[in-house]
């Protein structure tokens, strides 16, 4: 699928959610009246104080989960000084609206008991609410390790990205992408317990060091019985392998493997053999990764 994104929309994108919300530190934004688009306008907006009932939500949104004890805080602080930042939306058909951005303070709004919200209404279609939705809920920190790497992968699979770009748009590194997008190769047993909350986004990594599913899904369900941490799952980890990581590499090697990693932005093995000789391991997980690792060996030489 090929990009549509308009210019005037991207350019707002890479600065933030915030740069589509003009007036978000203000009580409560003005009401204004809509308005015929102009000569370079890219997609009319306009704050309106719409009727909670006239707005559907984005069947595409990427969030899935909401904590309701934070959604019970967000709705008192809504009864006493109301919504700060308008939620984001887009028209559609017969004076009804869909949700772009700000589910939570949606949600939070009917558990208020408030009748109205106020919105930005802004003229998107559904590449661009789709982009929108992800970025911002990838920037507000608001997706779990697992609805962050689905998101990473639909800005990939929907709008032919690369990592690099996914990256920039949502102000993060580019290993930070590949680590999260590499979640989405555990089992769906690992999964499940990830996205409940049972492992974390560490426990995970740690658990990707292994090879295979099984020994994934296994070790994953050991440390959710036995409460491992993460120092600890991935000790374990280093001892899921056909040879046991304690036995055949010393504390200089470890530090050395970790260091190269490090720089390089992904896992790195050293294989050692008798009389000094041995073998580098650089892992990379897609086209892109390798690209990008092979630019950063060539510049570094």
């Amino acid at each position: 699928m090929s990009q549509s994104i308009r210019p005037g929309v991207r350019q707002a994108l890479g600065k933030g959610i915030g740069a589509l919300i003009p007036g978000g530190n203000s009580r409560r934004p003005a009401e204004t009246e809509p308005r015929e688009p102009e000569a370079g306008d890219e997609g009319v907006r306009r704050v309106l104080e719409l009727p909670l009932e006239s707005i559907e939500v984005n069947p595409r949104q990427p969030r899935g989960h909401f904590e309701q004890e934070m959604l019970e805080d967000l709705a008192r602080s809504i009864r006493e000084r109301g919504v700060i930042q308008p939620v984001l939306v887009r028209p559609l058909e017969d004076g009804r609206y869909q949700l772009v951005a700000g589910e939570r303070r949606l949600r939070a709004s009917r558990l208020a008991g408030a009748g109205t919200i106020p919105a930005l209404v802004q003229d998107l279609d559904d590449d661009e609410s789709l982009v929108i939705a992800l970025v911002e809920n990838i920037q507000r920190a608001d997706l779990g390790p697992l609805e962050e790497a689905r998101a990473f992968q639909s800005l990939i699979e929907e709008f032919d990205l690369t990592q690099d770009e996914v990256a920039r748009r949502v102000g993060r590194s580019r290993p930070a992408v590949a680590n999260s997008l590499r979640l989405l190769k555990l089992p769906e047993s690992v999964q499940k317990d990830l996205a409940a909350g049972r492992l974390t986004a560490g426990h995970a990594r740690a658990l990707l060091t292994i090879e295979g599913d099984a020994a994934r899904k296994n070790l994953g369900e050991e440390v959710v019985r036995r409460g491992l941490n993460v120092r600890d799952t991935e000790n374990a980890a280093r001892e899921h392998g056909p040879t046991p990581r304690a036995a055949r590499v010393d504390p200089d090697l470890a530090r050395m493997e970790s260091d190269l990693g490090r720089s390089l932005g992904t896992r790195v093995r050293l294989r050692t053999q008798s009389g000094g000789r041995g073998r580098i391991e650089i892992e990379f997980y897609s086209d892109d990764d390798l690209a990008r690792l092979l630019e950063r060996l060539q510049r570094g030489a």
